[in-house]
């Protein structure tokens, strides 16, 4: 197989789809890797260790994609990237196609066929190629929410842990997966007070065992939502629902009754967030704004600002799928594989993913029946 490599171009995105090792391994069994120039600089990785790892070095992002079989990426396509697609390719990225109907029409015209690391996803329910990314963004929310309360940043001045005496910050995460899990832990870990909601009190039941009730767990409703999130100092979204754009759990109202200087910092951003007076992301160079008097975070690529640390991890999930589509190829890949069928979201020009498509109004094709099987 011939693998491309591309340089991301996404705002301020420091990530590479595969590190030198990576290519190493798929180079011994018999793939040519190209890598574009530079691409991943930001993150120590030059252009000699990929070449060192037996890559071959392109100048520019057209070269990657005209020569290549299958592209491998990190975020979604970008406009840019468009017209650099070439008919019946494979491109494997976050796609996030629920809130990306320009991107999927793309997809659909240029016959691709796309596979989505965030629907990766095993037979118990659990999606291996999104976990490391979520369990970085759950980690750094934290981070991130007790920056911005900070005096300095608008934030109202309260130290996430407290001292003795002084009652510590009150950490609220609504979701209670993989990214609020390791939210919890943070908050905890740097001695916040810790309350987490979900719908679902299974979830609330595993949390608080794992954390051996050292945090306040309730069930996620609109009465529970109003009353915790006034008494907030930062509030984070967690809420993950597979293939689809997230629900607006928090209202308008509900923000204008926060405290003033309170930290919003919505993770489900990338599925189209969680809060209702979040419109439209926000960048890693131009992170929050305030509204209400509270300051929101809305970043789609958290990860990104610790851009090594998620690459490296990144690797270790997705290596073993690139491995079987680049030994099988794509269908017999598929076919014995049931975490990339499910990854599968399009193919030659059919959207595969029943939940993106009940999202975005358009047809969808079952995927066994265009394979045959």
């Amino acid at each position: 197989m011939i693998v491309g490599v591309p340089k991301e171009i996404k705002n301020c995105e420091s990530r590479v789809s595969l590190i030198p090792s990576s290519v190493k391994i798929l180079v011994e069994k018999g793939n040519t890797v190209y890598v574009e120039k530079g691409a991943g600089e930001k993150i120590g990785f030059s252009d000699t260790l990929y070449t060192n790892a037996g890559a071959k070095i392109l100048d520019t992002a057209e070269e990657i994609y005209s020569k290549s079989e299958i592209i491998i990426k990190v975020k979604e396509l970008q406009p840019e990237e468009y017209p650099l697609l070439k008919t019946g390719q494979t491109v494997i990225a976050y796609y996030h196609l629920a809130v990306e109907p320009e991107l999927t029409e793309t997809l659909k015209k240029k016959k691709i066929t796309a596979i989505a690391y965030e629907t990766i996803e095993k037979e118990d329910g659990s999606l291996p190629a999104l976990f490391p990314m979520s369990e970085i963004a759950g980690k750094m929310s934290v981070q991130i929410g007790a920056r911005y309360l900070e005096s300095d940043f608008g934030g109202s001045g309260k130290l996430l842990g407290g001292v003795p005496g002084v009652y510590p910050a009150r950490v609220m995460i609504i979701g209670a997966g993989v990214v609020g899990t390791n939210a919890a832990r943070i908050a905890l870990g740097m001695g916040a007070n810790v309350t987490v909601l979900d719908v679902n009190p299974q979830k609330l039941y595993e949390i608080e065992k794992t954390f051996d009730g050292k945090i306040s767990t309730v069930i996620c409703n609109e009465y529970n939502l109003e009353k915790y999130i006034q008494r907030s100092d930062i509030v984070i979204g967690a809420v993950l629902i597979p293939s689809k754009k997230a629900p607006h759990v928090v209202t308008e109202d509900m923000v204008k009754k926060m405290k003033k200087g309170a930290v919003i910092v919505d993770v489900s951003i990338d599925q189209g967030g969680i809060f209702e007076t979040i419109t439209e992301p926000t960048t890693i160079d131009d992170p929050v704004f305030e509204k209400h008097g509270v300051i929101h975070y809305a970043v789609p690529n958290i990860p990104s600002c610790v851009a090594r640390t998620a690459t490296i991890s990144l690797n270790n999930y997705i290596m073993p799928y690139i491995l079987k589509l680049t030994e099988k190829g794509f269908i017999a890949a598929v076919k014995s594989t049931p975490e990339l069928y499910k990854g599968t979201n399009a193919y030659q020009g059919k959207l595969t993913n029943p939940d993106v498509a009940k999202s975005l109004g358009i047809p969808y094709s079952e995927l066994s029946m265009l394979i045959g099987f």
